[in-house]
């Protein structure tokens, strides 16, 4: 886990702590969003599962309460949550460009073209 939150924070130009907070976001997002198709992915990558369950309580607050019950909001309440980690949206964009790149290699082509494809709006940051 600690090489993958490296590659992640390098290609961000973050630090590692930002980084597996964000990944962890993440995770806790695509098992919420799509908990079948997400399986692969947190199966796959050694440590995911316990990232998810540590950022899985997160809303986002009353605003990401709010942001969720708006059409697309489940995207726009992740994109706050990791602002609110202290990431810009270059940085979240890297993040889950890499993120998602990272899948591809561990858990195949089709089990992230399962998730994009289960979560309305994802595919615009991958």
């Amino acid at each position: 886990m600690e090489a993958f939150l490296q590659r992640i924070a390098d290609a961000a130009g973050i630090d590692t702590e930002t980084a597996r907070k964000a990944v962890g976001i993440i995770f806790a997002f695509l098992k919420k969003e799509a908990p079948a198709e997400s399986e692969a992915l947190l199966n796959a990558t050694p440590g995911a599962a316990e990232l998810a369950a540590e950022h899985g309580g997160g809303g986002g607050g009353m605003m990401g309460g709010l942001m969720g019950m708006m059409p697309g909001g489940g995207i726009m309440a992740l994109g706050g949550q990791l602002m609110g980690a202290g990431l810009s949206m270059g940085q979240i964009q890297t993040v889950s460009k890499e993120l998602f790149a990272i899948g591809r290699e561990t858990a195949g082509e089709d089990a992230m073209g399962a998730i994009v494809g289960a979560v309305p709006g994802l595919s615009q940051f991958v």
